[in-house]
């Protein structure tokens, strides 16, 4: 079969690999309709990440179809069901959890072999983008549940910044708007990607290089980037007694002002992936339109990813989110 391999550092190729084959862990083969590009892959695909060790199939946001024709999301996780993490449901904090595109072959290929416990049946009124993007629409999901908790007030009367506007920040935007959120503001350098935002009617997309958000403004702060640079705006930005989410990842230098968390006593939430509800919700949300049309994602032969990870590596990609379709 055709997979996307990753090679090494800021390398891909499209090669013939082995078909996947059920084994006792991944009892299922799925056939892949659309896999989605995360930003984590993005990270992997530079080197960064000493979890994939080339050469792996990349690629974890997926729908795919069983041998009987059933349409199927894909949970990639893959936790041990015994720990106490496990024990209490909150299954993508168990310590020994694994997952497809990083332990496993991933879904940059024809086929993948999934367990069956991690299949989610997709509504027949669901497109394929609708269900491709159910994993990082969950991982939004859960995050805005940690945020909700914590505020003082209910969601729909945060005065809320979103910091991002690829796919995690575009989507927490949408499910924003959802919930009654009213004059989100949503922090982006790409001009491609603010246009990308304004057309979606998600938020009113800035530029923070040249209007930076005021200090101490809004109740909710999301951070979907991850990076000093955005922990140090989240940190001036958010209001006293208010939230930062922090869910991006892009690297582990500092920029978090800590003083000033603790004497305005911000809460400070870190959100890591999704409960198999998150799955489920996102799924119906993004199936039954609640999130939008979803114009914004761009779809791509297999045979284009890697010119398509190079995109997005540059900063050219105005699309948040790039599908790749293995049997274009």
């Amino acid at each position: 079969m055709r997979a996307l391999v990753y090679l090494g550092a800021d390398s891909l190729a499209l090669r013939e690999v082995p078909e996947a084959t059920a084994s006792a862990a991944a009892d299922r083969i799925v056939q892949v309709d659309a896999a989605g590009i995360c930003g984590s892959d993005l990270h992997a695909y530079h080197g960064h990440d000493p979890r994939r060790v080339p050469p792996l199939i990349l690629g974890h946001e997926a729908v795919g179809r069983l041998p009987d024709g059933r349409r199927v999301v894909i949970n990639p996780l893959i936790p041990c069901g015994r720990c106490a993490r496990c024990a209490e449901g909150r299954t993508h904090l168990c310590p020994e959890r694994r997952m497809l595109g990083m332990q496993f072959p991933g879904c940059f290929a024809e086929s993948v072999a999934v367990p069956e416990t991690n299949l989610i049946a997709v509504p027949d009124h669901a497109s394929d983008i609708a269900a491709a993007l159910t994993e990082p629409a969950a991982c939004v999901l859960h995050a805005l549940h940690l945020s909700a908790r914590a505020l003082a007030r209910p969601i729909a009367e945060a005065r809320t910044l979103v910091i991002g506007g690829g796919a995690i920040g575009l989507l927490a935007a949408l499910y924003l708007r959802a919930w009654g959120v009213r004059g989100i503001r949503l922090a982006e350098t790409g001009a491609g990607r603010r246009a990308t935002v304004l057309r979606a009617e998600a938020a009113d997309p800035f530029d923070p290089r040249t209007a930076p958000p005021e200090d101490g403004s809004f109740d909710l702060v999301f951070d979907a980037v991850g990076s000093t640079v955005t922990r140090r705006m989240a940190s001036a930005a958010v209001a006293s007694g208010g939230v930062l989410l922090h869910i991006g990842l892009q690297d582990n230098e500092g920029g978090f002002d800590a003083r000033r968390m603790t004497l305005q006593e911000v809460a400070v939430l870190g959100s890591y992936c999704y409960t198999r509800a998150d799955l489920v919700a996102a799924l119906t949300a993004l199936a039954d339109g609640t999130l939008g049309d979803l114009a914004w994602v761009d779809e791509r032969p297999l045979s284009d990813g890697a010119a398509a990870f190079a995109e997005l590596a540059s900063g050219r990609a105005s699309a948040p989110k790039i599908l790749l379709r293995p049997h274009s």
